[in-house]
């Protein structure tokens, strides 16, 4: 019998039985595994792949609402990933037009990277932004001591999730709330006893990943970076919005390399929501 082709198998939901499967297809394009994160992704979002009839999955990729339940505000896409034996036939794009007629009127946004951007393009994404991915040894300089920073505890969380959707700009409690079990340490920032910014740090392989990393101005960032720095025993890792400028010379002062580019793109909406000033880092890209 001849192999079916991927333009006619069937798109499936993905469940957390996946998640070997969804580690095997990133590492088949020479991505890590990331099981810890895509865990993250299929519990929380909705996971779409084609099986292959060999065994595997052909594609995949994730899909994390926000705001009202049944009502989402926002859909973040993530994890868009083709078998190297099926790419460049049509498979992600047919993937990718699944999600978007799921979507309904609903706006997206993704990071794509420079090989996935003219893809999205193609099926009218628009780039609203750049971030920059940093990685490295933080090397503490003492310089960051002016904002008070403590271990969050779980009577933060209701303040957390309330600062957080009043900066990401819609509702992500249900993302949020899994921090504690997901994250190696959350921690906010104080100013008169008032919460001013939060930032997790959660283990993806052999780094710490900073995000989410919501803060009231660039000083309070730094305070939370340097602070998750001194308790992580792994290098850092982040996505910075490119126009924090000043942190992302201040993290390449402290040891921090550039690694990569990717745009924010937006399908459906002309800018995405919230308060980008204070918003410096997403939980992954993945997920936004």
């Amino acid at each position: 019998m001849p192999t079916p082709s991927p333009a006619t198998l069937p798109i499936r939901r993905l469940t957390l039985r996946d998640l070997t499967a969804c580690a095997d297809l990133s590492e088949n394009r020479g991505w890590p595994r990331e099981e810890h994160k895509w865990g993250l992704l299929l519990a929380a979002g909705a996971g779409y792949g084609i099986d292959d009839p060999e065994g595997g999955l052909v594609a995949a990729c994730v899909v994390t609402e926000y705001g009202a339940a049944g009502r989402p505000a926002l859909r973040a896409i993530g994890m868009v990933l083709v078998a190297e034996r099926h790419a460049r036939q049509g498979v992600g794009r047919r993937l990718m037009r699944h999600v978007i007629t799921e979507s309904g009127t609903t706006p997206l946004t993704l990071h794509a990277t420079p090989n996935g951007q003219p893809l999205y393009e193609e099926l009218g994404f628009k780039v609203t932004g750049r971030a920059e991915m940093v990685r490295g040894h933080f090397s503490a300089d003492g310089d960051d001591r002016a904002v008070t920073t403590r271990p969050a505890t779980a009577e933060d969380l209701t303040t957390i999730v309330r600062l957080d959707g009043e900066v990401f700009g819609t509702d992500r409690t249900h993302v949020l709330t899994r921090l504690p079990a997901f994250a190696d340490q959350i921690r906010v920032a104080e100013e008169s006893g008032r919460v001013i910014g939060y930032a997790a740090a959660w283990p993806n392989m052999d780094t710490h990943v900073v995000g989410p990393l919501i803060a009231r101005d660039t000083q309070t960032a730094k305070a939370l970076i340097a602070s998750l720095a001194a308790h992580a025993g792994l290098p850092l890792r982040t996505d910075i919005d490119v126009r924090h400028e000043e942190l992302l010379a201040w993290v390449k002062q402290h040891g921090l390399k550039s690694v990569a580019f990717n745009a924010v793109m937006a399908y459906g909406i002309s800018e995405l929501p919230g308060d980008w000033s204070r918003r410096y880092a997403p939980l992954t890209v993945a997920a936004g």
